[in-house]
């Protein structure tokens, strides 16, 4: 996909993803904007968040309902993982390289070349697991 030209909009969703930490939807990111007054559609939202993430300038994760969550790469290292709270909603980045190796050696031993993944990997947060047990 060719890269898209930078416009005002481009330029908002970037700002928008720049300042928050914490993964977004695409209609949050859409009400975020229009409620600070930048004219924007809903899929105008929805392409420039496809176009940076085909770009691997923010990740995407989906949450148990299947909506994609979008946030600035905070991770450099890649690929990388991300550890999801389903309580809280909370992520921490990781990467690790023994379960590369151990990917790569499965998709070698089935005859996969050019092998891509992506994993979310989705549990309880030391805090929501602290307060489930109360």
């Amino acid at each position: 996909m060719a890269a898209s030209r930078k416009t005002r909009q481009r330029s908002a969703v970037e700002r928008l993803l720049n300042d928050s930490t914490e993964f977004l939807s695409a209609q949050h990111i859409h009400h975020r904007l229009i409620h600070e007054g930048t004219s924007i559609g809903l899929a105008t939202v929805y392409r420039n968040l496809t176009a940076l993430a085909d770009a691997h300038l923010v990740d995407v994760i989906h949450n148990q309902d299947g909506e994609a969550l979008y946030r600035r790469c905070q991770h450099q290292e890649s690929p990388h993982y991300h550890l999801i709270c389903r309580s809280c909603g909370m992520t921490r980045d990781v990467a690790d390289e023994a379960v590369e190796t151990q990917l790569e050696r499965l998709f070698a031993e089935h005859g996969f070349a050019e092998a891509e993944h992506s994993a979310d990997l989705f549990g309880l947060c030391t805090s929501c697991a602290d307060s489930d047990d109360s």
